[in-house]
C-alpha cells in the first residue's frame, strides 16, 4: 500500500506550510533541555532543525528519491551534533520522536480529509522516513562517540570551539547540497521535465 503522489504533495505541502511553527516548537523543546549541555550553540542547532524540517518537505514530493541520501546525512550528522551537545544517545532518538509529535499534531487536519487507505499509507510513510532518519541518527552519535574515545584513548574530553567550527561546516555542506537539489527541482519544474 501506497500513498498517492497527490496525498504525498498535499502532506508535503502541510508540512512546509508549518515548517516555521513545527521549527520553532521543536527548538523551543530542544532549547530547555540544551541548558544542561550548551556545548553547541542554540543557533547552529536551530538551523540543522529548519533543514530537517526543509529536507523532509521533499521526502514526500516527487524528489524523494534524490533527496533520501540527504536526510540520511543530514540525520547521520544530527546524530553527531547531539554527540557533540553532550547528550545521551537515547536523547538524541526522543528529540526525533517529538518531531514525529509535532508533526502528527501539524497534519491532523489534513489526514482528516483522507480516506483511511490513504491516511495508513501515509502515516507509514512519513513513519518510514523517520525511523530510518532515528537509525541514522544513532549511527551518527555512536561512530561521534567512538572517534572520541578512540581519539582521546579512552578519556572523554569537553567539546570545543574546533566541534562547533566543525559541526557547522557539516551542516553548510548540508545546507548547500540541499540548495543545489532544490535548484535542480526549479529547473525541471520550469523545463516542464
Amino acid at each position: 500500500m501506497h500513498p498517492s503522489n497527490p496525498t504525498l504533495s498535499e502532506v508535503g505541502q502541510a508540512i512546509a506550510s508549518n515548517r516555521d511553527e513545527l521549527v520553532a516548537h521543536w527548538s523551543r523543546w530542544i532549547g530547555e533541555r540544551m541548558a544542561q549541555a550548551p556545548h553547541i550553540d542554540r543557533p547552529t542547532v536551530d538551523r540543522h532543525l529548519a533543514l530537517l524540517a526543509d529536507v523532509l518537505v521533499e521526502m514526500t514530493g516527487p524528489l524523494r528519491r534524490s533527496v533520501s541520501d540527504i536526510w540520511f546525512s543530514a540525520c547521520d550528522a544530527y546524530g553527531r551534533t547531539a554527540a557533540a551537545r553532550g547528550l545521551a544517545a537515547g536523547e538524541v532518538v526522543e528529540e526525533i520522536q517529538y518531531f514525529r509529535e509535532l508533526l502528527i499534531r501539524a497534519l491532523a487536519q489534513v489526514m482528516g480529509r483522507l480516506g483511511e487507505r490513504q491516511i495508513m499509507a501515509t502515516v507509514l510513510r512519513l513513519n518510514g522516513i523517520l525511523d530510518k532518519g532515528i537509525a541514522h541518527a544513532v549511527v551518527g552519535y555512536t561512530d561521534a562517540l567512538v572517534e572520541t574515545l578512540f581519539n582521546q584513548q579512552g578519556v572523554p574530553f569537553a567539546a570545543t570551539e574546533s566541534a562547533e567550527a566543525e559541526v557547522r561546516r557539516r551542516l553548510e555542506e548540508l545546507e548547500e547540497e540541499f540548495a543545489q537539489l532544490r535548484k535542480q527541482r526549479a529547473w525541471a519544474a520550469a523545463s516542464g521535465v
